[in-house]
């Protein structure tokens, strides 16, 4: 089921009954990870917006991403929330609230590439071109299944700063990062790497990222549905998008940029399309 607008007037009622609880999630990527950030402040909003009297929490250590899944599906971890992309199998192990976070811009994907390997990539333009080359990716990551999916080599690694060095001493040849995070990511380990962004070329694939939580809290996920819809409807949500991710896009020349279309075979069908005021015009984020 999906915990949008169309449920909000059956949970009303519901809300004013919940319990004032901690609600606690993961450490996920860099502590200084900009997304993270903005994740936990969306978090926060909707919690503002929903009318129940909850407080946030982070776990005491941080949890890789496939752990903490785990944990909220059994509902026997100490995580309450997390955000992540969808899949259908995530979206049957757990319940998606189905906002996406990066307004769908976790799909747009530029490359980091060695510093020497700028020109290997200048002259792609098909998924051909990089049909010989490896991308790196995290081993629990849907991005993994999408690239090979789409006839692409992946190099995995257990965790997040190795894939930098994964590409750095050749064992993979690129890593697709969102044009959320790419400029982080050069930032933090750009220089200690040799990386760049490869020119001229952008990765598409449909996708959103979301909140969920365990099946056994289905009044947390009706509380949280509920805070998201009304910080959409007060323009309090989008405005939060713009403060924190917007910016760091405009340097990136997205409309320039030659695009390869990917399927994304990960998608369900449930993924609200057909709600525009939820999705980004990636081209906006270059003006």
């Amino acid at each position: 089921m999906s915990w949008t607008s169309a449920a909000a007037p059956a949970v009303a009622s519901s809300a004013s009954t919940a319990v004032s609880r901690q609600i606690r999630y993961p450490l996920f990527g860099g502590l200084e990870d900009p997304f993270r950030r903005y994740c936990i402040e969306v978090l926060k909003l909707a919690l503002e917006h929903c009318g129940v009297p909850y407080h946030l929490q982070p776990v005491p250590q941080p949890v890789g991403q496939g752990r903490a899944i785990r944990q909220l599906s059994s509902g026997q971890g100490p995580v309450d929330v997390l955000w992540s992309m969808t899949s259908d199998v995530r979206e049957r192990e757990l319940l998606p609230l189905r906002f996406p976070l990066d307004r769908g811009l976790m799909g747009w994907r530029l490359l980091l590439v060695r510093r020497a390997d700028q020109q290997r990539f200048a002259g792609i333009r098909s998924l051909d071109g990089l049909a010989s080359m490896t991308a790196g990716q995290m081993h629990d990551w849907p991005d993994t299944q999408i690239l090979r999916a789409n006839g692409l080599k992946v190099g995995t690694g257990s965790s997040y700063s190795s894939l930098f060095a994964m590409l750095e001493r050749g064992r993979t040849d690129y890593f697709p990062r969102s044009v959320l995070e790419i400029e982080d990511d050069l930032a933090r380990f750009g220089a200690s790497h040799d990386l760049v962004i490869a020119p001229g070329l952008l990765l598409r694939y449909p996708t959103a990222f979301y909140f969920f939580v365990s099946p056994r809290e289905p009044r947390l996920a009706e509380d949280l549905s509920r805070g998201l819809e009304r910080a959409l409807s007060d323009g309090s949500l989008l405005a939060l998008f713009n403060q924190h991710m917007r910016t760091q896009s405009k340097r990136l020349d997205l409309h320039e940029r030659h695009v390869l279309a990917l399927r994304n075979p990960l998608l369900p069908a449930a993924t609200p399309l057909r709600r525009p005021e939820l999705w980004e015009e990636p081209g906006r984020l270059s003006t």
